[in-house]
């Protein structure tokens, strides 16, 4: 038995999938938002977690963090399957960095989400092969996963102050990394880097 975690924050969208997941064999299936994850993951315990990445929460940046080993407690941690577009490379760049073993376009059929469950269950990688432009697109992107945690956030409308709070960050560092993500991007000021960030998909 397949012990399996969807977290989704649509929950129409949650509730249905969840009810035709539990419908196959050997799925054990339970459902949480983004914004319960972590607290769900100590007390199940699950095998697979199925997480998509659009978050109603945090400016829309998925907490990944609250899947890691470190947060899901002792034991093994889950293995990871994310439900994803390919037109979001930044996306699909902090998911690979947080360990996912699945990867599942959005815009496919339900079968494949099926498919890579039971596949990462067994610790095998799952991608989905019409997602293989967003991860070339990721691989060409030229700012680092901080350097995206720090974006998102200015696009969401935090301030030097906000981040730096939210990131464990001193003042002069966001700043630092603020005046790189602008040159890296190529951008006049962080309005212009937000603009180009969110026209490339990396936001």
């Amino acid at each position: 038995m397949i012990r399996l975690l969807l977290v989704h924050d649509a929950c129409l969208v949650r509730a249905v999938l969840a009810e035709w997941l539990g419908r196959e064999p050997g799925l054990d299936v339970d459902d949480t938002p983004w914004r319960s994850a972590a607290a769900r993951i100590r007390s199940l315990s699950p095998d697979v977690c199925a997480a998509d990445l659009d978050c109603a929460d945090g400016h829309g940046i998925p907490p990944l963090g609250d899947l890691s080993p470190a947060r899901a407690g002792a034991g093994r941690p889950p293995a990871l399957v994310v439900m994803a577009h390919a037109n979001r490379p930044g996306l699909l760049k902090r998911a690979a960095e947080a360990g996912a073993l699945g990867f599942v376009d959005k815009a496919g059929s339900p079968d494949r989400l099926l498919r890579a469950i039971r596949s990462v269950a067994a610790r095998e990688r799952f991608v989905d092969a019409s997602l293989g432009f967003g991860f070339l697109q990721a691989a060409q992107m030229p700012l680092t996963r901080r350097e995206l945690s720090v974006l998102s956030l200015a696009a969401g409308g935090a301030s030097i102050a906000e981040i730096a709070g939210s990131l464990h960050l001193s003042h002069g560092t966001v700043r630092n990394y603020m005046a790189s993500i602008t040159r890296k991007t190529g951008a006049r000021n962080r309005i212009d880097a937000i603009r180009i960030s969110r026209g490339e998909g990396w936001l």
